[in-house]
């Protein structure tokens, strides 16, 4: 399960994990199919064999039971509703990124975002509407798993979660802490926050049908555009880029028909 890579990934940073509860939307990251580095696996992805395993009964739960009902509630639910609960439940993510904010020392992102929360739980109607984006108030995409690579940790070796969709050690541990930093969890018992955190990650797939037909299409193996992608995109949010430096473009390998 998962998302797909696209462009438009930046205009809506943070997607890939905003689903903890349940996981699922594991991959908004930049570039396309063609353009997403292929890794060395036998020096970073190691572990491919379970993350295969773990990749088919992902696709295989999208498949048969997300999109499914991610279909009827794009039938039914207007586009103007779906991204109004989208935005929603971004508003309610960015305290997630306040705090990672904090953890890098980044005044100035931590001014726009205290910004972004007041604007859009105000005037934006409880972040209904993204009116800091309108306004000119820019958003920052941080979690742990970033703020981590940011202190120096490594990654360590990609891997597939179940559910979750594509991680990595570092990223995984990033995860668990960034739940702690919701604080509706210090109140609300996990299956009290469950039906809101599902609401979130069907409107997310439904919001993203196409696109995630086109890359599996488009793909000649879709694990390995997974993985490639993902890990492209944050070694970009981990150095605050939109896209790598030329002398880092120059270690990539690319991914065509020859790895298959």
């Amino acid at each position: 399960m998962g998302v797909p890579a696209t462009s438009q990934c930046r205009s809506m940073p943070r997607t890939w994990r905003r689903v903890v509860a349940l996981g699922g939307l594991a991959l908004l990251v930049a570039g396309s199919a063609g353009a997403a580095p292929a890794l060395d696996d036998a020096e970073s992805d190691p572990w491919q064999g379970f993350n295969r395993g773990v990749f088919t009964f992902n696709e295989w739960l999208d498949i048969h039971v997300l999109m499914p009902v991610a279909k009827g509630w794009d039938f039914v639910v207007p586009e103007v509703a779906q991204t109004g609960i989208e935005n929603f439940f971004d508003n309610l993510e960015m305290s997630v990124v306040l705090v990672n904010d904090l953890l890098q020392a980044k005044p100035l992102s931590m001014a726009e975002d205290v910004g972004r929360i007041v604007v859009n739980s105000t005037v934006g109607i409880a972040g209904l509407f993204d009116v800091a984006t309108k306004i000119g108030i820019d958003e920052n995409d941080e979690d742990f798993g970033q703020t981590l690579g940011y202190l120096g940790v490594p990654p360590g070796p990609f891997l597939m979660l179940p559910i979750f969709g594509p991680s990595s050690p570092r990223d995984t541990l990033g995860l668990a802490v960034d739940s702690g930093s919701r604080p509706w969890t210090w109140f609300a018992p996990w299956y009290a926050t469950l039906p809101a955190s599902a609401t979130d990650l069907l409107n997310r797939r439904a919001i993203h049908l196409e696109d995630i037909d086109e890359a599996r299409a488009a793909s000649l193996d879709y694990y390995v555009f997974q993985r490639n992608a993902w890990v492209q995109r944050r070694a970009l949010d981990v150095a605050d880029l939109e896209e790598l430096p030329q002398e880092d473009q120059e270690d990539l390998y690319y991914f065509d028909e020859e790895d298959e």
